[in-house]
């Protein structure tokens, strides 16, 4: 494993796009920590959102994962940019003479994968931990490492909307066109649930689409907003009482990761049938 990601690091270290790409997404996940210095002074009304809870413990694992998923595009250009450069430079074509198998080539793009996934979680983590430690309510140990099924649910996430990005990128060869690719994907997936949801209802487009792929991603982190002691005082004076369930359902992490086989499997299909 040490071996191949070693191959695939090299590649990505001599693309500066890649690099760029990556301290982009990075930075924007630090950026995070901006919310924190959102205030509004209208007059007598004073409101600070640091202050609304939002980086109280545990809340902030899901609050933060939530926001930090909408960021996983630019890492996806990463992924998608490396499996079209593999045809570009035909540093596939390449490595395949020189004794590294089919298999052992989507391996390598899995792991790097999967390694993108796992420093994403654990720099998450790690902003995360800090932002609680200055303006949470609550620093008991045992509150702040509960639910940290959040932290996971997002490692699982990314896995499985990087894999897809691995696919598209070995399907059409082409990173624009596969990340155009991707998007309209989303859309006809998005605008077919919307449509049953009007013809049927939402609760029978919700148990048909979360076995579709964005769908299930999405299900694994839910909007962590009605959680908000705020939202559900304003919520309770209009006579609104939200009852969602917000947890980390192990039937979303099984689509999610069968998808990711679903996708991995393709790839190495796909490359395994195609005349290089």
């Amino acid at each position: 494993m040490l071996r191949l990601l070693s191959i695939e690091f090299h590649k990505l270290k001599h693309n500066r796009a890649s690099k760029a790409l990556s301290i982009i997404y990075f930075a924007l996940l630090t950026s995070i920590a901006l919310i924190a210095a959102i205030k509004f002074d209208i007059g007598p009304i004073k409101f600070h959102l640091a202050e609304q809870g939002i980086f109280n413990f545990p809340y902030i694992w899901h609050f933060n994962t939530f926001i930090a998923a909408f960021l996983k595009f630019f890492l996806l250009l990463v992924i998608v940019s490396m499996m079209a450069n593999e045809y570009s430079y035909k540093t596939l074509k390449q490595n395949l003479i020189d004794g590294l198998s089919k298999k052992e080539f989507i391996l390598s793009k899995f792991y790097t994968v999967v390694v993108f996934a796992l420093i994403s979680t654990l720099f998450i983590f790690i902003v995360s931990l800090i932002l609680g430690a200055i303006y949470s309510d609550f620093n008991e140990i045992s509150i702040i490492f509960s639910d940290l099924k959040y932290l996971f649910a997002y490692f699982i996430k990314l896995i499985g909307f990087f894999s897809m990005g691995l696919f598209f990128g070995i399907l059409i060869k082409r990173s624009a066109f596969a990340v155009g690719a991707i998007i309209v994907f989303f859309f006809l997936e998005f605008f077919s649930y919307l449509y049953l949801a009007s013809k049927m209802s939402k609760e029978f487009a919700d148990d048909i689409y979360q076995f579709l792929p964005f769908k299930s991603m999405w299900n694994l982190l839910d909007e962590p907003f009605t959680r908000l002691g705020a939202v559900k005082s304003v919520a309770s004076q209009i006579g609104e009482n939200f009852t969602k369930d917000y947890s980390v359902g192990l039937l979303n992490i099984i689509i999610v990761l069968f998808w990711t086989a679903v996708f991995i499997y393709a790839s190495y299909f796909l490359l395994k049938k195609r005349d290089l």
